[in-house]
């Protein structure tokens, strides 16, 4: 196995430029062989399918919410997660592993035998799928803040038990973006 050593400005240097790299050209952030552990795999391997469960969720939105606070939200959301799942993404592929290993129902994958905090059930998205105007605002809003809370604790896992500064990194942005976005999904509730 061949290891490759980053200095800190280059790490920094290469986070910076991944971070401002187009749709068209993900630049995963580098990680040494060896500098990567179980956990930062598990926590790339089940932050996508989480994120994606997301984007779908936000995606819904413009055609059935009358709110434009949350239009606005989830466009927010959009434009945040697609990049990080394309660096988790890439990860993966320079430690070598699978993206994924198990199918979950509708379509998402996931690492490991139990379902991951905060992703709603198929019925819940074919619920909030049917719904429209209000009802479907204090849904979309109520099962947003119930996902981000599990990418919260997804993402406080792996800074307790990850070792990539990559991968740490990434959780801590996580937890300030989507912490950000709980407290303003509460205050949506009851405006």
């Amino acid at each position: 196995m061949r290891k490759i050593f980053f200095s800190g400005a280059v790490l920094t240097a290469s986070l910076l430029l991944g971070a401002c790299s187009g749709p068209e050209s993900p630049a995963p952030a580098p990680s040494s062989q060896a500098g990567h552990n179980a956990a930062d795999v598990t926590f790339a391997q089940q932050m996508i399918p989480h994120h994606q469960q997301a984007l779908e969720m936000a995606k819904m939105v413009p055609a059935r919410s009358s709110d434009p606070k949350v239009v606005d939200l989830a466009g927010r959301i959009d434009r945040a997660q697609d990049p990080e799942i394309r660096q988790m993404q890439g990860w993966l592929k320079a430690w070598g592993v699978a993206a994924t290993s198990h199918s979950m129902p509708g379509g998402h994958e996931m690492s490991g035998d139990h379902t991951m905090t905060g992703m709603m059930s198929d019925a819940d998205m074919k619920s909030l799928d049917a719904a429209r105007g209000p009802a479907f605002d204090r849904s979309w809003l109520d099962m947003m803040i119930k996902h981000h809370q599990g990418a919260v604790e997804m993402a406080k896992t792996e800074l307790a038990q990850g070792a990539d500064a990559g991968a740490k990194a990434l959780a801590q942005r996580i937890i300030d973006a989507q912490e950000a976005e709980i407290a303003e999904m509460r205050g949506l509730m009851k405006g």
